[in-house]
């Protein structure tokens, strides 16, 4: 017998996705103008065909600066998925601590980012804050102002604190979805509890760590708020990652026509890493 596929469902949703794509093609459309053209004011433009993307391919300014976000996205996904998966291993999955630590774990989350930013920015001064105050008076030579190293760690810090719980909730939810069979069979045959983990939990945790990933992946690539807050992109040019870079060049410099360029190929950059990333993970998973 033929299985048939009732796709009526998309009709429901069909109205979002149109409402999503055309307030999605009108800025898109509007970047990819000024990307072709340049414009000296009074609404006059230019054509200048593939310049600006040539001139942002050779620049050493946007090299730097996707570096930082490759090396930034690279030690917040080492950071967080593990730290997560602990947290999510030894949250309750009974009684009133169930609640409890799910309400902590969201209440980071509810923090809007210039709000975090704000936050880590005066609890990191060493004048009035709580952290820098601290960090001084037990001797240690802190100031995320001007130092680089600091402002680092007080950027990765910060997002380590904001958006693990995100990956703790995911994965918590893969755990609890898990039937008590599997651990009853592993509890007769004497299995160890990383023999559990390596066998049980983390198979039942792969979609939802996939996605854990994706999403911290894309949301710490394409960070601007938070660092912005809280370094101004400073010491230097240290935290200047490719978005504040690239607001810097739209709105600081109001350089239009390579600054559109920069958000066509940022664009693409975080398209094509995310597709990486979703087809290792998927692939693994079909292998296993």
């Amino acid at each position: 017998m033929q299985k048939t596929w009732n796709n009526k469902a998309w009709f429901l949703v069909l109205p979002v996705l149109l409402l999503v794509a055309f307030s999605a093609a009108i800025p898109l459309m509007t970047v990819v103008n000024y990307s072709v053209q340049d414009t000296f004011g009074n609404n006059e433009f230019f054509w200048a065909g593939t310049d600006w993307f040539v001139q942002t391919l050779h620049s050493d300014r946007f090299w730097e600066a996707l570096e930082r976000n490759l090396l930034f996205s690279f030690i917040i996904l080492a950071l967080e998925i593990p730290l997560g998966i602990f947290i999510a291993l030894n949250m309750p999955k009974k009684g009133i601590g169930v609640p409890v630590c799910l309400v902590l774990m969201a209440l980071p989350l509810l923090i809007p980012w210039n709000v975090v930013g704000t936050i880590w920015q005066v609890f990191g001064r060493v004048d009035i804050g709580l952290l820098g105050h601290t960090l001084e008076a037990i001797g240690l030579d802190y100031n995320y102002v001007r130092d680089p190293v600091d402002a680092w760690v007080t950027v990765i810090v910060m997002d380590v604190w904001h958006w693990t719980s995100l990956v703790v909730l995911l994965c918590y939810a893969g755990l609890v979805s898990i039937p008590d069979a599997y651990y009853q069979a592993a509890k007769i045959d004497g299995a160890s509890r990383w023999s559990v983990f390596r066998y049980i939990q983390l198979p039942k945790m792969k979609r939802v760590l996939l996605i854990a990933v994706l999403l911290r992946f894309m949301d710490s690539f394409m960070i601007y708020t938070e660092p912005f807050v809280v370094t101004g992109g400073g010491p230097g040019n240290s935290t200047t990652f490719l978005s504040i870079d690239l607001v810097k060049m739209a709105v600081g410099q109001f350089d239009l026509g390579p600054a559109a360029a920069m958000s066509i190929i940022y664009f693409l950059i975080i398209l094509l890493l995310s597709w990486i990333f979703y087809t290792v993970m998927t692939s693994s998973d079909a292998n296993a």
